[in-house]
């Protein structure tokens, strides 16, 4: 865009590192960069393109993480450390669904961004997806894996709301190009911090098995009114009953009353079963996950 978060931040006195593909605002970002002294760096970029899939030289404006954060002059930090990096940015609404979907598998999976530590996301998301990420158990409507890997990996705090009158996001008839909701409110978007969990991978979650964490949530989100006991079941766990209990996790419990950290739990506590070393179920997660259009 024209830059007015960029704007904003530099005269809150940060500095800010800008990533613009659009070549009308990028001339305008470039003459603002000369005019200060160091404080922003412009990148023709793309953030949403960051380390795309596809082999030889990635031809801007696809950026590669790491050429970004070199330029940046950020060095990798340990997870526990504090946040290095915050980014600003509004989701691109044709592909928000996806994006999420894409930002979570490189958050549990420790690659690209989050490489570098717990990458702070302020991030304008629609409403109706903000109420996603924040569904709570029980609301069976709209809870749903992303609501659970969400709340399990970062802290969700929302910062602000904006009509979405305040965006032109139609330059050919000049309306208002609002993502359709019938379920849900969405008339706003959302200004949202997504700081990830210090205490993420603990308890037996590991970048290396985060994948797996992932297909068991979705496995069982995917019928919410099912029985929990019902779905371990059906993975072939002969003592799924004693399992719950020792979790003191009700046997009768439905997949979409089940807490994001207990779901954590659970899964920690099923590394210890033979059901997830079997060939079947990894090469079910692997499916599930070329399944995902990103």
């Amino acid at each position: 865009g024209p830059g007015v978060l960029t704007r904003t931040l530099l005269n809150a006195g940060v500095r800010v590192v800008a990533l613009e593909s659009h070549p009308a605002f990028l001339s305008k970002l470039q003459s603002l960069e000369n005019s200060l002294d160091g404080q922003l760096k412009v990148i023709y970029g793309d953030f949403f393109r960051l380390d795309p899939l596809v082999t030889g030289a990635v031809k801007p404006p696809a950026v590669c993480s790491d050429k970004l954060f070199e330029a940046m002059g950020i060095a990798a930090v340990p997870w526990r450390a504090d946040v290095p990096v915050k980014i600003f940015g509004i989701f691109p609404q044709r592909k928000e669904r996806n994006t999420l979907w894409r930002l979570l598998f490189i958050l549990y999976e420790c690659s690209s961004i989050y490489r570098y530590g717990r990458v702070e996301l302020n991030i304008f998301i629609s409403e109706k997806e903000y109420k996603v990420l924040t569904a709570k158990p029980g609301e069976l409507r709209i809870y749903q894996a992303l609501s659970v890997l969400w709340q399990a990996g970062c802290d969700i705090q929302l910062l602000h709301m904006e009509p979405w009158s305040s965006f032109l996001t139609n330059l050919k008839n000049g309306r208002l190009a609002i993502p359709k909701s019938t379920r849900l409110p969405n008339d706003h978007l959302c200004l949202v911090r997504l700081t990830p969990q210090q205490n993420l991978f603990t308890g037996g979650l590991k970048p290396a098995n985060s994948a797996t964490f992932i297909f068991m949530v979705k496995q069982c989100l995917t019928k919410p009114r099912s029985k929990l006991i019902d779905r371990l079941n059906s993975w072939s766990l002969d003592n799924a009953d004693k399992l719950l209990k020792a979790l003191e996790i009700p046997n009768y419990i439905e997949t979409g009353n089940v807490y994001p950290e207990d779901y954590k739990r659970l899964f920690c506590a099923l590394q210890n079963s033979s059901v997830f070393t079997e060939s079947w179920f990894h090469d079910e997660v692997l499916e599930s996950i070329r399944n995902i259009n990103l």
